[in-house]
Formats: structure tokens, C-alpha cells, sequence
């Protein structure tokens, strides 16, 4: 019966209502694609432009969202000394610097099953031809996306076919993973760049974690850096990656865009003394103009500052003050912003439907497996997608299912 369900139901109709993606040409601009998802609103995670180059047929190189462009510019010593450059770098230049989120264009008589196969099978989203005849003649002809999150979305309206699977615990069928993408709250926020772009990728966030001795767990979930929150921040994260420890930048994002001035004023002094003096227009909201940058660099450092890195305060959303510290102080003050249970989180014995409600209400693409505050596991979205097609590979009706890899 499930597998009739995903047969019988075509990609077009999880995409009823959906607009046209937003496109720009390989040889377009990382300060234009910022410029473009800014526009259209696109400081949410699932905003995103295709490099593509509108002809109808034609492949989609690839999907670019705004955390993306951020991670470009703090991708290597050169971005980070000059992001007006970087920002000048081409959509393919960002494309081959690793920033690929596999597309696969999909027909949108395609069934469900298909799309969940295509995301198996690699595709980090995919691209459906838009064909409603009621959509206006100027929309068809072109494409919308299709996430994860949709189909998950179509499978839980549908649970009651999979109720023999969705009440098991995720541990049980084999879903909870290893939560590889992991960083110390005491380490540099640049050190999770790398883990970033592989949590973009694989539908996921960076996990920051604590131990504080005697009494407490080995790596206690203190928050998350997710894609969509580095969205929310603007440009102005990619400053306060370059400034702050994984821990302190989880707080910054916690503003939305808009932290206090006692904050950027902590931010910028680190700026100054890192002599990442181009980072500064970033911080204030960004610019694309490399003339504007210059000028800002050098009136930034003719001001100087006394106060050291002790002495500075990062302050969270919720007006606690967090100490700016050197990379080898692994205290837990600066750690303000998210105790572990404000991340989206479930337990061993949590049931697949749990899990899968939880991150649609959260808008999240995974969710966090703790015991005791303590980070054991993860399940994502595509976690839950593979148990599902399991479920159907093993015609499971009675529940039955085949172990997972």
C-alpha cells in the first residue's frame, strides 16, 4: 500500500504553489548572488539561486544559497584579507571551489518514489519543470525546487501507511548515525568551515559541544551552527567567523542580523588585531565596492583600542555577557546562547514520526540524539527517507524491516 502511495502520487503534485526559482549565469558574481537572495528575501536557509542559464532543457550546474556565498569568503587566507575581492568572484569560480549542492533535473510526472530514489541516489535537490496550466504563461517553461523537506513533508501527511515503521524507535530501525560534524565550543569558529560545507551538503548542522570536567558528559550539546542560521546573519557572519570561537559565534547568530553595538564593537576590535581590516565593512552590513572597502580598512585602523581580548564582552539575546577568550580557554561563560535542549533534539527511544514532526516543526533537517545532555547521534532527513524506502524494499505491511547499512 505505501509503495503504491509513492507510485501513484507524481513529483508536480508536491509542487503545486511552489514559485519559479530564482536563476543567475555561471559568469555572474558572489556579491551578485548575495544581492539577488537579499532581494528576494532570501535570508531563509531554503532561499537559493540555480547557476543556470535559463535555456529551457538545459542542465542546472548548480544551487547556491546564501550560506554558500558566506563559507566562500572565509574560505581561505586570501578571502578573508580581501572579501571585496572574493566577492568578485564568479558563480563558477565558487561552483569549483567546492560549494556543489548536486542538482538532478527531475520530470514532473515523475513519481514520489522516483524523487526519494534521486535523493538517495546523491541529488541535494532537485529541479522539476513547472507545468500547471492555470500558472501564468511567463512561469511555465521554467522550474521550481524540490527539497528533502518536501517529500518528508508529503511522507508525514501520509504516516498512517508507514505506522508499522514511523512507531519504532529510530535506534531500533538503525537510523540514528554518529554525529561526525561536531566542534569544540573553545575552538575557532573558523575551524568549522570546512564542517559546515559538509553539513550543507549532506542536509545537516555543526553540533558545538562542551566537556567540563569531572560530573559532566564528554561532549555535552551546548547549540548548533546551522546553514540557516549563518542566512539569518547576513554577511555580517562571515566577520564574526573570522573574529570568534565556535561557542561565541553561536551566540552572535543568535541576533538574527541585528546584534547589539557593544557586540560589533568586540567583534571589530578582534578584527583589527587579527589585521582582517577589510572584514570591517562585513561586519556593518557589507559592500561590494572595493574602493568603499579600503577606505573603511584604513579609518579602521587609525583607531586603536586598549581593551584585550579578556576584556571584551560578546553579549547573547538574552543580555548575558560573553567573555571574548583566547582559543585555549575552554571555559563554559561565553556559552550563553543555547543550552542543549534549545536545539532540536530526541532520544534513543524517540519513534521515527517524533523525529520526523519535530524537525517539520522546527524547519530543521535533523535532529540531535542526546542521553543525559550528552551528543550520541543524529538523524536526519535523509536517515528517515532510507528507512522508509527499506520499509517498502521489504514490503514490510506487518513492520517487518531489513537492517540498514
Amino acid at each position: 500500500m505505501a509503495e503504491r502511495l509513492l507510485q501513484a502520487h507524481k513529483v508536480s503534485d508536491l509542487c503545486i504553489g511552489k514559485p519559479a526559482l530564482r536563476w543567475l549565469p555561471p559568469q555572474s558574481t558572489v556579491a551578485d548572488a548575495i544581492a539577488d537572495l537579499e532581494a528576494g528575501g532570501g535570508g531563509g536557509g531554503d532561499a537559493a539561486v540555480a547557476v543556470w542559464d535559463g535555456s529551457e532543457g538545459s542542465d542546472v550546474a548548480g544551487r547556491v544559497c546564501m550560506a554558500d556565498a558566506l563559507l566562500f569568503l572565509c574560505a581561505d587566507a586570501a578571502h578573508l584579507a580581501s572579501p571585496a575581492a572574493a566577492l568578485q568572484a564568479t558563480l563558477s569560480d565558487l561552483l569549483a571551489a567546492g560549494a556543489l549542492q548536486p542538482v538532478r533535473r527531475i520530470d514532473p510526472d515523475a513519481s514520489v518514489l522516483e524523487a526519494v530514489e534521486a535523493f538517495l541516489g546523491g541529488a541535494h535537490t532537485l529541479a522539476v519543470p513547472i507545468r500547471e496550466r492555470w500558472r501564468a504563461a511567463a512561469d511555465r517553461g521554467k522550474l521550481c525546487w524540490l527539497t528533502v523537506e518536501d517529500v518528508v513533508r508529503f511522507l508525514l501527511s501520509s504516516v498512517g501507511v508507514f505506522s508499522a515503521t514511523a512507531s519504532r524507535s529510530v535506534t531500533e530501525l538503525g537510523a540514528v548515525r554518529p554525529a561526525a560534524l561536531a566542534v569544540a565550543a573553545g575552538d575557532s569558529a573558523l575551524s568549522t568551515v570546512p564542517l559546515l560545507r559538509a553539513a550543507l551538503a549532506s542536509h545537516a548542522s555543526v553540533a558545538v559541544v562542551a566537556g567540563t570536567g569531572t560530573g559532566f558528559p564528554a561532549r555535552r550539546l551546548v547549540g548548533e551552527i546551522s546553514p540557516s542560521a549563518l542566512c539569518s546573519g547576513g554577511v555580517a557572519s562571515v566577520a564574526a567567523i573570522a573574529a570568534l570561537s565556535a561557542g561565541q559565534l553561536v551566540s552572535f547568530l543568535d541576533w538574527g542580523g541585528a546584534p547589539p553595538a557593544a557586540t560589533l564593537h568586540a567583534v571589530r576590535s578582534r578584527l583589527r588585531r587579527r589585521n582582517l581590516l577589510g572584514m570591517l565593512d562585513l561586519l556593518y552590513g557589507g559592500t561590494t565596492d572595493a574602493s568603499s572597502s579600503s577606505s573603511s580598512s584604513s579609518s579602521a585602523s587609525s583607531s586603536s583600542s586598549s581593551s584585550s581580548d579578556e576584556d571584551e564582552d560578546i553579549v547573547d539575546a538574552n543580555g548575558r555577557k560573553l567573555i571574548i577568550a583566547s582559543p585555549h580557554r575552554h571555559g563554559s561563560s561565553f556559552l550563553g546562547r543555547r543550552r542543549a535542549e534549545e536545539a532540536t533534539v530526541c532520544h534513543r527511544g524517540s519513534s521515527l514520526v517524533a523525529v520526523m514532526v519535530q524537525a517539520m516543526v522546527h524547519r530543521a533537517t535533523h535532529v540531535w540524539v542526546v542521553e543525559e545532555q550528552e551528543l550520541v547521534g543524529v538523524v536526519g532527513l535523509l536517515d528517515v527517507l532510507r528507512v522508509l524506502r527499506r520499509h517498502l524494499v521489504a514490503g514490510s505491511g506487518c513492520g517487518m524491516h531489513p537492517d540498514l547499512d
